[in-house]
């Protein structure tokens, strides 16, 4: 009966010295053994420390372009939309003073109106007879004085911006303030005498809401 590769024949114990001779060999076999696994961690250690080494000396890498990949430059920014931002701008700097004293600005006639300087008084007479038709309007009732005084000043803007040339803007007739005061009615006259996009307004005919209304006229808008 062979015995398989590498292994030693088994030896027959027969006597004293024969356990002492195979004892030493075990001991021999288990010292080579330590002596292999102490020589394998110690060039383990080496081949790391090599590898650090190389890694420290060459730095960071970075992969070379594969030539059959086209090199895309990259999106150029989106557009900055500046006239957004200027119209913002604008809006955040304007502020509607509800101090402005109006009463020299508006014209005392049947019903009060109000024109810029160099603006003929044709231009109220037309405004009352219907000369602009109206193209649209905007109703304030139920708004707080802040919140109406933004909504007036984004509704002219909006509406000049869109190149309309009248508007009507109903404040109601003040029947339901504290003494019957109309107070957004007087907000509003100041509120329009200070924008800039407004020529003139005159007090709505009855059919158009009479003394809870306003006609107003806009600047024309100007192209380029």
């Amino acid at each position: 009966m062979s015995t398989a590769p590498g292994k030693s024949k088994p030896q027959k114990i027969t006597s004293l010295a024969d356990l002492k001779r195979v004892k030493a060999d075990i001991e021999a076999q288990a010292q080579r053994a330590a002596a292999l696994a102490a020589q394998q961690a110690v060039e383990a250690k080496l081949r790391m420390a090599q590898s650090n080494l190389f890694q420290a000396a060459v730095g960071a890498v970075k992969p070379l372009p594969e030539k059959r990949r086209a090199q895309l430059a990259p999106a150029p920014p989106l557009p900055i939309p500046k006239q957004q931002q200027r119209d913002e701008a604008a809006a955040l700097v304007e502020s509607l003073s509800d101090e402005v004293d109006v009463s020299s600005l508006l014209d005392t006639d049947d019903h009060l109106s109000f024109r810029r300087p160099g603006v003929g008084p044709d231009v109220a007479q037309k405004l009352r007879k219907g000369k602009w038709s109206i193209q649209k309007q905007i109703d304030l009732h139920g708004l707080r004085s802040d919140e109406a005084r933004e909504v007036l000043g984004q509704f002219i803007r909006d509406a000049h911006k869109q190149g309309m040339r009248c508007v009507r803007v109903v404040h109601g007739k003040g029947l339901g303030s504290p003494g019957k005061t109309p107070v957004l009615k007087e907000k509003v006259h100041r509120w329009l005498v200070q924008k800039s996009e407004v020529v003139a307004f005159v007090q709505a005919p009855p059919a158009q809401g009479g003394a809870g209304a306003l006609v107003v006229l806009l600047q024309p808008l100007r192209l380029g």
